[in-house]
């Protein structure tokens, strides 16, 4: 069991069940054992700052909430239903009051009900919205504006420069690869208002360098100011959604200093390869396992 679930953190099921001549539910279940034997081992979570979101486990809308300890970087809770607040209320049953009471930061997206239940839970903590899923809003407005300017160009039987090119202006500039970035520099050239928005969008993510409030207020007030005459209304509907949410998002300039804030994103990039190792198994058990495990030591 200790020799496969050693294998299987750097390997698939199938590439071990071949290599070791097993069949692949065999090598599941030991897997399962050992990761099992993982979390027995771990100490009792008791986190100062946890970082709040949600997954997608199959199609139609199929949720399951995942809470993060950040200090010392690995997932502590995986479950329930949805994302609904009762099922976020879970994860504070399953803490208990005393250790909510230790709890001083949550980081989180603006989903509405995961706010309401730390509001209900640990109420006197300050919660900030994290730059990964705030930059999301803001790749969505974007979004928009390449299928108006797509739309627009296909009713005026415009050049189609826009079509097939979704991920090259959503992706960061240095992220790009092959002929990306030429195809980048293309489509701005060609569009002024794709590459008003394109600029804004790189610039904004500079909100998170400010290290006190009333900086970053100034800037995000430049920012809004330079939407008028633009004729982007997501990007309008953005900057609204931002200003209702602001102190959730300028807390980062007090609060955010030290803390593992990619942590999130990485935990989602590296859920993605679970995911796809384990197409085609239907175990829930499994992925909340691999899940929680996959920071533990090995045993």
């Amino acid at each position: 069991m200790h020799f496969i679930g050693g294998r299987c953190r750097e390997s698939s099921i199938k590439a071990v069940a071949d290599e070791q001549r097993l069949d692949w539910r065999t090598v599941k279940n030991l897997e399962k054992e050992y990761m099992q034997e993982q979390l027995d081992n771990r100490p009792d979570p008791s986190p100062r700052v946890i970082g709040i979101d949600e997954i997608s486990i199959k199609k139609g809308h199929t949720y399951r909430i995942i809470v993060s300890d950040l200090e010392r970087g690995e997932p502590i809770w995986f479950g329930e239903k949805d994302r609904s607040q009762a099922s976020m209320d879970k994860f504070y049953e399953w803490l208990g009051p005393e250790k909510c009471k230790k709890i001083e930061l949550v980081i989180m997206d603006m989903w509405k009900a995961f706010r309401n239940s730390a509001e209900k839970n640990v109420p006197n903590v300050a919660i900030l919205f994290d730059k990964f899923h705030t930059v999301q809003h803001l790749n969505v407005s974007l979004d928009k504006v390449r299928k108006e300017e797509h739309k627009r160009l296909k009713e005026t039987n415009g050049e189609d420069y826009i079509k097939g090119n979704k991920y090259t202006l959503l992706s960061r500039r240095e992220n790009l690869k092959l002929e990306g970035p030429e195809s980048l520099k293309k489509i701005l050239e060609a569009n002024e208002r794709l590459n008003v928005a394109y600029l804004l969008k790189e610039s904004f993510t500079q909100l998170w360098d400010y290290k006190d409030p009333k900086d970053a207020r100034k800037f995000f007030d430049n920012w809004k100011q330079s939407l008028e005459g633009q004729d982007l209304k997501s990007y309008e509907k953005f900057s609204a959604m931002i200003e209702r949410h602001w102190d959730g998002i300028a807390g980062h300039c007090k609060l955010g200093a030290g803390i593992k804030l990619g942590f999130v994103e990485g935990l989602n990039n590296k859920i993605r390869v679970f995911q796809r190792r384990a197409y085609g198994i239907k175990d829930e058990e499994y992925l909340r396992l691999k899940i929680l495990t996959f920071m533990l030591d090995p045993l």
